[in-house]
């Protein structure tokens, strides 16, 4: 199992579910925010929001355990010491029974504070219930997680994609269903809680039949035990600080612009999510083999492999983002229409978050696997105080693109240039000179052909999907041949040049 070939042959299945199902996922959100729209409107959309970042600030009852497990399994899953992975199983599950419970207690504390953070002109009833039922669902992500992790951890996380996929399928048609019949948000929720916690026990029940081993109750030994809480306090504060960052936008638009606000930039956002989801892919898929790499080869190797995935980030980040910035409003008035569609600026606001949380994958790829956390948490702390002082001021004046474009400056500003002088420092052994200079050009660069698509686009008036693709195959292509020309002579581009060829003489 923990040979090369067939590492590399898990990470094409998870590459290849994990398309599939993104793709899938796409689709159904767009069926599925389109029936809930129109039949329940803007107030239950921002609310959903809302309670969205509410609960994902609960997230940070799990002290980083999530991050730390999946580091903690790379060693032990690499040498196949089963006792270790059993102990480590049976540690994290103790750990996590705890935080489900003191997730629960403090979700259930925070009822009483729920009114001050909605901000509707119409009253919405029953809230509480509906906020217990979003309660419900980040509960059941702690059930399994203990078991499901061992699956991402040795490059087989395309089993539990495959499970997503079908109950997502199943889940989607059903909420869909009872919105047209019941115009029920309380239905709706139902529904969703259900399969998020059928979805998380069956990937359970698999990772126990894969690994029988890991159902052994092991005593981890006190020196891991303490290994582990070193790693937990340093990731706490990153993912404190993290979430701090991430999600906070939606509760600073509802206090300080208003709930249904969160409604019209939860459509861009959702968008957004899911083309960095698809982005995001091919590294998240390669962080267990750059775990593995990161302890059997020397400094060379790995910034070779760094350095070929910086360079297909920067092609890659150069078509994604100009194409996601120019052709998302035109998309999303010729979807929901014209009053659901947000104003230039607060668009270049979310096009330039996107920028960065693609942009810098490679790097967070990297950080995942070398444990660059402990190192880095306290930057992450300035970063996420510095963004909710600029929030609220920026959102004052500004609105919803003062909280966004708050959002973007903090990161650069801190973590965006510090975390790669402490990789590069650590892992590489070498100067980050090279990579700031290539990093300030791909920026000048996407702005540029930002700048270029927005004046092209001007050409284009969509006034349908038809006249929309048009004007969509034109900004792709200047996009695509732009990066890949800039780019042509670098690794990563070489690499993708040949990928397209393999695919052509094999058809």
């Amino acid at each position: 199992m923990n040979n090369r070939k067939s590492r590399t042959q898990y990470a094409i299945k998870n590459i290849g579910f994990s398309t599939y199902n993104k793709i899938l996922s796409l689709i159904l959100s767009f069926i599925s925010r389109t029936v809930f729209i129109q039949y329940l409107g803007l107030g239950y959309l921002g609310l959903n929001g809302l309670f969205s970042d509410v609960l994902n600030l609960l997230s940070m009852a799990d002290l980083g355990f999530g991050v730390a497990m999946a580091y903690s399994f790379y060693e032990p899953l690499a040498h196949d010491d089963k006792k270790k992975v059993a102990a480590l199983v049976t540690f994290y599950k103790r750990a996590y029974t705890v935080i489900a419970l003191v997730v629960t207690i403090v979700g259930l504390l925070l009822i009483p504070f729920l009114p001050y953070l909605i901000n509707l002109s119409k009253p919405i009833d029953h809230i509480n219930l509906y906020y217990l039922f979003s309660l419900a669902n980040v509960v059941a992500s702690y059930i399994s997680v203990h078991k499901t992790t061992i699956l991402s951890a040795d490059q087989r996380n395309y089993v539990v994609v495959k499970i997503t996929m079908v109950t997502s399928i199943i889940q989607t048609i059903l909420q869909i269903v009872v919105l047209v019949l019941f115009k029920s948000y309380l239905a709706y929720l139902i529904v969703g809680t259900f399969f998020v916690w059928f979805n998380n026990l069956y990937a359970s029940h698999i990772a126990s039949k894969e690994y029988p081993y890991i159902n052994e109750k092991v005593e981890l030994s006190k020196a891991d035990r303490k290994d582990i809480y070193k790693n937990i306090s340093s990731v706490f504060i990153y993912k404190v600080s993290n979430v701090l960052l991430t999600a906070t936008d939606n509760l600073l638009i509802s206090v300080l612009v208003g709930t249904v606000a969160v409604g019209y930039y939860s459509n861009y956002q959702m968008i957004q999510t899911r083309v960095i989801e698809f982005y995001t892919l091919l590294f998240s898929s390669i962080t267990a083999s750059i775990g593995n790499l990161i302890i059997t080869e020397g400094y060379d190797k790995r910034y070779r492999v760094f350095n070929t995935a910086q360079s297909v980030s920067f092609i890659t980040s150069g078509i994604i983002v100009p194409c996601y910035t120019i052709l998302i409003s035109s998309f999303i008035g010729i979807w929901l229409g014209q009053k659901y569609v947000l104003d230039t600026w607060t668009t270049l606001a979310i096009g330039l978050n996107t920028y960065f949380s693609c942009v810098m994958q490679p790097l967070w790829s990297y950080r995942e696997a070398t444990g660059l956390y402990r190192k880095t948490k306290w930057i992450m702390v300035i970063c996420a105080i510095e963004n909710l002082v600029l929030s609220v001021i920026l959102g004052r004046a500004w609105g919803v693109a003062g909280i966004l474009f708050a959002s973007a400056f903090s990161r650069a500003t801190t973590y965006i240039w510090y975390e790669p002088k402490i990789l590069f420092k650590e892992y590489f052994n070498r100067g980050t000179n090279k990579y700031y200079l290539d990093l300030a050009v791909n920026t000048i660069f996407v702005l540029i052909l930002i700048a270029i698509g927005f004046t092209i686009s001007k050409i284009f008036t969509p006034r349908n999907f038809l006249t929309w693709c048009v004007e969509a195959i034109v900004i792709f292509a200047i996009s695509c041949v732009s990066s890949l020309f800039i780019y042509r002579k670098s690794e990563g581009a070489q690499r993708i040049l040949s990928f397209i060829k393999r695919k052509i003489l094999r058809k």
